[in-house]
């Protein structure tokens, strides 16, 4: 096993943290990236490395995900073959509740399928939690069940355990920033992994002051991928809504009525989502996007009209049962898109050079000079 602790401007809780680790596992690999601390953070970094980690470190703050993706660089290069359960370096997680994410993606291993499941540390958010924080994660989970269909507990969380074959995809998956931890939870059924959960203590020390989470602009990079899809939806939803109630007026058809209204929204949406919404939907040729999308059109578009003739046959007004069957459907077509229609390729993943500094070490290097010590 091997533990990865991304850490900007971290405090004494970093150094601690490792000092109860090695107590508890004396020789557990750590590997410690530092986000562009900078000069005053030098201390710290200074004890970490005194007490055996891997340090990587580079100039400037680049955002969690690039942090945890170098990580994943080096120890993939460095360290290959063990299993990586990544951190936060602020002393939220309880060494227990790492030991426990470890032991659950090593016995995985005994399983076919063990070699494709990210593990997850899932908080219950009970007792004396900051509101900030309950409110971010309920916001997250409930907008991830909404575009995905799919229930995860703690979609936010910083203790995820990983086993080595799944390295090379966790360095392709887009986002540097916070969003990167939720990009790798909506795109991982796409690319053929699973997803456990598991219960751990929700610890906040000192309300959670030493988080360098910024509420507006980490919320809008975190939201993004799923508000964009959301937005698109609902656009395609009010002209399919519009054009309906149109329809119904001046055609005696409601099979007419869904057909024409669908065949606009439909051509709006294809455009927006291959263009906005799957930033990698361009990659595909247009007509093959298109014969694909139309055809997810096809098939929604039969259950759209069984659905409303069953809520029509139940007294459930035209619009009612319009938007009742949309909501049904939302998830099926998020879903789909992402993982067959917008499927994006294989991205190359980040380069690995030698590093400067300490001679003998190496470290994963995605644009930028790193130097690793350890």
């Amino acid at each position: 096993m091997i533990i990865l602790i991304p850490a900007y401007e971290p405090d004494h809780h970093l150094p601690a943290l490792i000092r109860r680790i090695r107590t508890a596992e004396p020789w557990t690999a750590v590997v410690v990236v530092d986000d562009g601390s900078g000069p005053a953070y030098k201390d710290v970094f200074d004890d970490v490395r005194a007490l055996g980690c891997h340090v990587l470190s580079y100039a400037r703050n680049r955002g969690k995900g690039f942090a945890l993706k170098a990580g994943f660089g080096f120890i993939a290069d460095n360290l290959p073959g063990h299993d990586v359960v990544c951190a936060d370096s602020d002393g939220q997680h309880t060494v227990t509740d790492i030991l426990r994410v470890a032991e659950k993606v090593h016995g995985n291993t005994n399983d076919p399928r063990g070699a494709a499941t990210m593990v997850l540390g899932s908080r219950s958010f009970t007792g004396d939690v900051p509101a900030r924080s309950r409110l971010g994660n309920t916001a997250t989970r409930a907008l991830f069940t909404l575009a995905t269909g799919e229930r995860i507990a703690d979609t936010q969380t910083g203790l995820r355990g990983y086993p080595p074959a799944m390295l090379p995809w966790l360095r392709s998956v887009r986002g540097d920033r916070y969003e990167y931890e939720l990009n790798l939870l909506l795109e991982a059924k796409n690319a053929g992994y699973s997803i456990q959960s598991l219960d751990i203590a929700t610890v906040y020390l000192d309300h959670n002051s030493g988080s360098h989470f910024r509420p507006l602009a980490d919320s809008v990079r975190i939201y993004a991928p799923l508000l964009k899809f959301l937005g698109s939806s609902f656009a395609a939803f009010l002209v399919d809504t519009t054009v309906f109630l149109l329809l119904t007026v001046l055609v005696d058809s409601l099979l007419l009525a869904v057909l024409g209204a669908r065949a606009v929204s439909s051509a709006v949406n294809f455009l927006v989502n291959r263009h906005v919404v799957f930033e990698h939907g361009r990659q595909r040729p247009a007509r093959s996007a298109g014969l694909r999308y139309f055809s997810l059109v096809a098939v929604l578009l039969a259950a759209n009209v069984a659905l409303i003739w069953a809520l029509e046959a139940i007294a459930v007004p035209a619009l009612a049962a319009k938007v009742l069957a949309e909501l049904m459907l939302l998830a099926i077509s998020f879903s789909v898109q992402q993982r067959w229609l917008f499927a994006r390729k294989q991205d190359r993943l980040p380069a690995v050079e030698p590093a400067s500094g300490a001679a003998g070490n190496a470290a994963a290097k995605p644009t930028s000079k790193a130097h690793i010590s350890g």
